[in-house]
């Protein structure tokens, strides 16, 4: 069985989830502790970074690596396609946006940690050690996640502005392709890198992000949401998600 190490909050982990999924592969979701995954990912992979696909005996770290591995193992539903001007046009996108999802986590995080707990809840899951301390889980987990991912107010607001100038550039891109996919006329890797970088922001139902109480959402969040809803990029990660995510395996994990 195929074993996904991941964080279910994290949007490059959905990615892998939604490639593995697209492939319609078998595998178990298993969730690692913030920090504590440090040891777990250096010494299988050599790095610090989810998420981490163990496919039989064959390791593989990153979600654009991963994806390139699927398709060399198991070519059917290709995420590439075999025209090379689409593939390198595809592999440019995925590229865009993973520099939009690093920015995405950093502006996100920072003000789901100021919003409430649902994030503490979901990263701590629902039993084990850490809930079972959640008292001490909690404000520990929230000092680790403002260090690692630098939620100072420069940088967050640094990656507000990187957001905004990637968002246009993608957005841009979409139209030139008629607004139905980013490369040629079917979903592939492009499609899944941008629609899980943004899924954060736009409280999809179904997925980590889905927020429960909507009126803790700050009024630059809720106002980011809605004019994100309103271009035609976030049309489509919406429509992308309620018609093609189809997920097989929970996002929670075990």
């Amino acid at each position: 069985m195929r074993t996904l190490y991941q964080f279910p909050l994290s949007h490059f982990c959905e990615k892998a989830r939604w490639l593995l999924d697209y492939k319609e592969l078998d595998f178990v979701a298993h969730n690692l502790i913030p920090g504590v995954h440090r040891a777990f990912t250096q010494l299988k992979t050599g790095q610090n970074r989810l998420p981490i696909l163990r496919d039989q005996h064959c390791w593989v770290a990153d979600s654009t690596e991963i994806a390139l591995y699927l398709d060399e193992i198991y070519p059917e539903h290709s995420l590439l396609r075999p025209n090379s001007a689409e593939r390198e046009l595809a592999l440019e996108i995925n590229a865009q946006a993973s520099e939009l999802g690093l920015h995405v986590r950093r502006w996100g995080l920072a003000h789901s940690l100021t919003e409430g707990e649902e994030s503490l809840d979901i990263m701590i899951g629902e039993k084990g050690y850490l809930r079972q301390f959640e008292k001490y889980s909690k404000p520990f987990m929230k000092a680790l996640l403002s260090k690692s991912y630098q939620l100072d107010v420069e940088k967050v607001a640094e990656s507000k502005q990187q957001i905004d100038t990637i968002v246009e550039q993608l957005n841009q891109r979409l139209i030139d392709n008629h607004g139905r996919y980013f490369v040629g006329e079917r979903l592939g890797l492009a499609d899944i890198s941008v629609c899980s970088m943004l899924a954060p922001l736009l409280d999809i139902a179904g997925t980590p992000w889905e927020k429960e109480h909507t009126e803790i959402l700050s009024k630059e969040f809720k106002d980011y949401k809605e004019r994100l809803t309103q271009l035609p990029i976030g049309q489509y990660v919406l429509r992308v998600y309620q018609t093609e995510r189809n997920a097989r395996v929970d996002w929670r994990g075990i």
